[in-house]
């Protein structure tokens, strides 16, 4: 997937992935890691990864991750 997304395809992929289960408005664990398997495979590097991942875009600590947080992995990989 390309990082060269539209804000409404990035909210559709989002969403797509968060309605798997629980807040349709938040990514768990794992549906973060589904999305970034099929969407940006390369982010993931060794078995440690997402939960780094997760940690650094989980700014609140509310244990799911946030659209706004979501666009810290897009920022990430169009870099």
């Amino acid at each position: 997937m390309s990082a060269k997304k539209s804000p409404a395809e990035l909210k559709g992929i989002f969403e797509k992935y968060a309605a798997k289960e629980g807040d349709p408005d938040q990514l768990s664990k794992e549906e973060l890691k589904q999305l970034i398997e099929k969407e940006f495979p390369s982010l993931l590097k060794g078995p440690s990864s997402l939960n780094d991942l997760f940690q650094e875009l989980d700014k609140n600590g509310d244990g799911e991750i946030s659209f706004d947080e979501f666009l810290e992995v897009v920022k990430k990989v169009a870099q």
